[in-house]
Parts: structure tokens; C-alpha cells; sequence
């Protein structure tokens, strides 16, 4: 038996090693759709980043969303009250999955370039890939600060090779406009069969998000005119509901969607937050709620918003019977609860989308901008805020406004048309100063709010494994 073995070759046959598999144009579209999974699925089966994960950051932290009584994990109950520390596992997950999303980028940038394959598909991925590995990057520098710049798949065994420090802000900015800059040639458009893709108006958008972070405001303006005036065919829904509907993703007012969809059976990925409607019917608390009545009572009764936002009543198609909430936690989230499911409470199968870029954001963005170049909100700066306004119903924004007051009402218009959208806690840290503290104190859960809360902690878990990260003031 041993001599008749004395020669052994071996091509792995029924395992994919990476030098076989980027060969095909089906090789790279399978890559680059990878990327894309890393945004509404979590290879543990954990919340996904986009469904649930990003949003117990940065809106459970913000003065707008608190955790739900029945909710027992104290780490998310910390993220509510800002006593998270660096051991969280929820701040270290978004780490994680920031990261998991950027490393598939990476490699998909580093591969699929040498694909023989149509240039035209090719270039197209690599600049889908770049898009989002922006995307990741915005999100880690804004909730860590300096963070490491990793643009490469890791080619060593050697652990202690790999260990890097963090990399300052700045350079992750260069990094992060870089990229978008060549994902802004991506197409304007997709066929039915790509809908969903990353489009050179997303990469203008975000651009423009970049730049405003950056208080660059006169970058920010020149893009945001690119997306207004470039065909790119961008603009509200006449109805503020349809921008959160199965039937109308995708549509004319979505820039950017991280999508979500129904009956994929084991593809499925699950949208958790349309689980705010697992109260129904159940006795149950919903998974996240409103910090208190205060975040409803910004809303005028005729803000066709609020009703979009929030529900207080039910009809249960069971019973015949409508269904009243009236405790001290509702009204409850409304934005992502699938209503054309049946039952209502398979919400884990839920449909809808979790818009990233909408064109309201972009209208509101250039109201923003023009008020800071000139120093004062100018005609066009109003004309934007009240395309916003108009679509909600109420009427349009008092004329005469300092550019105190009108930024003021911009950031107020900016948090009553994204709830529940992760835009609050990046648009109170952006303001600077107290502002973040200011508002986390009217709260009273949050009470504990400091200076400390305008960044993450680095996790622990990754100084422990990484000596050369170094951890932000204020966390141990």
C-alpha cells in the first residue's frame, strides 16, 4: 500500500482557492455582489449592518430612539443611556462588519482588474467596489475618528505583520474622496436586472455628504448641483409614504438603497427593523422606540411625516378589530414595517429597503451649504428646505431668518424627515461644541451624556489582539 502511493499531486478540485476563482466575468460579478452582501447581511447571523446593527449606534445613541423596556441586554440599554464602554459588543459588531465590508472591497479592487473579461463590466465593478468601500470608511471615521487605513487583502500569515495603527482622519478622508471621485463614473442608470447598484449620482451624493462633514461647503455645492442638474432623473415622491414602501423602492427619490427583499428563502437577509411592529397582536414591546412623546410632538398635526414615522393604531385583519396603543411607549416606529405582509407580524420577511441616499437629503444638504458660503440663506437656499416642506404638508419656512435660525431649522427639518434613518447622531456631533451633549441632556435617560460621546470607543477586543491602536480620550 505505501509504494502504490509513493506520488501524490494535488490541484484542489472541489475547494475555490483564490487563484482559480477570479477568472470569469461571472468570477468577478460574483465578487462585487459579495461587497454588496456585507450591507444587509452579517455572516454570524448577527443583526445586519443596514437592518438593525449602524442604527443601535447612531440613533439609540441620539436624542431621538431609546432600547425597549422588555430589552434585557445591557449593552444595547448602555448605547441608551451613553454608558457604553469599549468593551460593548454592539460598538465592537459595527467594527466588525465596517471592516468584514471593506476587506471584500478590497479584494474584489485587487482582483478583479485582471480578469480578462469586458472592460466596460470590469471598470464598472471595481468602481461599484470603491463606492461602497467609501460608504464603510465615512461610517468608520465619523463614529471612531482615526481609524486604520487598510486598502490591500492581507497577503501574510504573520500575524504581527499585520497589526497597524490608526491612521488619522484626514488620510482616511483623501482615501474615502478618492474613491468616490472614481465612482462618480459609474452608470447614471441600471436595466431591471442591476437595480439596487451603486450609480455615479450615489457617488455624487456622497461626495457631497463627504465634503459637508468636512465643512468643505463650496465642494459640497458643486456636486450637489451635479446631482440636481445632471439628468440624473433625481426627485421627491409627491407622497413622503412612498419612500418607504416595497412598491415604490427604487424609485425616483431613492439615491442609494441597501437592499432588502421578500420569500429569497435561504438568501433571505432580515430587515430587524421593520420588527418594531412585532408588538402587534403579541403583548410585546417593539425592538427600538421613540426617546418619548417629545420626538412626536415635533411634528404638526397636518406633517404628512408624522403618520409615515410613527403608528399609535392597528387594524388587526384577524380579529376585525383595530388595535390601540395607549402606554407610556408608543407611538411606536412606523418607517420599515411592511405592510403588504400577511400576516403583519412576519415583519422578518420584510421588503423594504433601508434608503442610505434619498434626494430629500440632497435638497436639504444644498439648503445647508448655500447658507454657509454666503453667510446667510440666499432664495435657492429656501427654494430647497421648502420642496421638503411642501411635500410634508405644512407650510413653507418663515422668510427673514439669520443664518443662525436658518440652520437651526435646517438641522430641525434634517431630524423630522430621517428618523429612524441614521442620520441624527452624525448630524448633532458635525454642529460641533455642545451641541450633541445639549440635546442628549433634554433626554432623561441620557443624562450621562458627555463630551466623550462624539466618538466610539475603539473596542476593546481590538487593542487587546492590536497594541498599536491607541483608544480614544475619555474610555478605558
Amino acid at each position: 500500500m505505501l509504494s502504490s502511493c509513493n506520488k501524490l499531486s494535488e490541484n484542489p478540485k472541489s475547494v475555490i482557492v483564490s487563484s482559480q476563482f477570479y477568472q470569469t466575468s461571472s468570477d468577478a460579478t460574483a465578487a462585487v455582489n459579495a461587497v454588496y452582501g456585507t450591507l444587509n447581511s452579517d455572516p454570524t447571523g448577527d443583526f445586519p449592518l443596514y437592518g438593525r446593527q449602524l442604527n443601535l449606534l447612531v440613533e439609540n445613541a441620539s436624542d431621538n430612539q431609546l432600547y425597549s423596556p422588555s430589552n434585557t441586554n445591557p449593552d444595547v440599554r448602555a448605547l441608551g443611556t451613553e454608558t457604553y464602554i469599549s468593551s460593548n459588543s454592539r460598538v465592537q459588531k459595527v467594527w466588525q462588519q465596517l471592516y468584514y465590508g471593506i476587506n471584500r472591497a478590497n479584494i474584489a479592487i485587487d482582483n478583479v482588474p485582471a480578469i480578462s473579461m469586458d472592460t466596460v463590466l470590469r471598470d464598472r465593478l471595481v468602481r461599484e467596489s470603491k463606492f461602497i468601500r467609501a460608504l464603510l470608511y465615512f461610517n468608520l471615521v465619523r463614529l471612531y475618528g482615526d481609524v486604520p487605513l487598510v486598502l490591500h487583502n492581507p497577503s501574510s500569515t504573520d500575524i504581527s505583520s499585520l497589526l497597524t495603527t490608526r491612521t488619522p482622519a484626514d488620510s482616511v478622508y483623501s482615501q474615502i474622496i478618492a474613491d468616490l471621485k472614481d465612482a462618480t463614473n459609474l452608470p447614471k442608470t441600471y436595466d431591471a436586472t442591476d437595480i439596487g447598484r451603486a450609480t455615479g449620482g450615489a457617488a455624487q451624493t456622497l461626495l457631497a455628504k463627504v465634503y459637508l462633514t468636512r465643512q468643505d461647503w463650496t465642494d459640497a455645492l458643486t456636486r450637489l448641483n451635479i446631482v440636481i442638474n445632471g439628468g440624473y432623473g433625481y426627485s421627491l415622491f409627491p407622497n413622503y409614504y412612498d419612500a418607504f414602501q416595497k412598491a415604490t423602492k427604487n424609485g425616483q427619490e431613492h439615491i442609494f438603497s441597501v437592499q432588502f427583499a421578500t420569500n429569497l428563502g435561504e438568501a433571505n437577509s432580515t430587515q430587524y427593523l421593520s420588527e418594531s411592529f412585532l408588538s402587534f397582536n403579541t403583548g410585546t414591546f417593539p425592538i427600538d422606540i421613540p426617546v418619548d412623546s417629545s420626538l412626536y410632538k415635533l411634528f404638526s398635526a397636518n406633517d404628512a411625516r408624522r403618520a409615515v414615522t410613527f403608528y399609535t393604531s392597528v387594524y388587526n385583519a384577524a380579529t376585525g378589530q383595530t388595535v390601540v396603543y395607549n402606554n407610556a411607549y408608543t407611538p411606536y416606529f412606523n418607517k420599515f414595517v411592511d405592510y403588504s405582509l400577511s400576516p403583519l407580524t412576519s415583519q422578518s420577511l420584510s421588503g423594504v429597503n433601508y434608503p442610505v441616499l434619498r434626494y430629500a437629503d440632497v435638497l436639504l444638504m444644498q439648503a445647508e451649504a448655500l447658507n454657509e458660503v454666503n453667510g446667510s440663506p440666499t432664495a435657492a437656499a429656501y427654494a430647497a428646505i421648502n420642496q421638503v416642506r411642501t411635500r410634508a404638508g405644512i407650510a413653507n419656512l418663515t422668510a427673514g431668518l439669520d443664518q443662525a435660525d436658518f440652520r437651526d431649522s435646517v438641522f430641525l427639518e434634517r431630524r423630522k424627515e430621517f428618523i429612524q434613518e441614521g442620520h441624527r447622531w452624525f448630524d448633532l456631533v458635525r454642529q460641533g461644541g455642545t451641541v450633541l451633549v445639549d440635546a442628549l441632556h433634554k433626554v432623561a435617560a441620557k443624562s450621562a451624556a458627555s463630551s466623550t460621546n462624539t466618538l466610539f470607543p475603539i473596542p476593546l477586543v481590538e487593542i487587546q489582539e492590536n497594541p498599536k491602536l491607541k483608544q480614544n480620550p475619555g474610555y478605558n
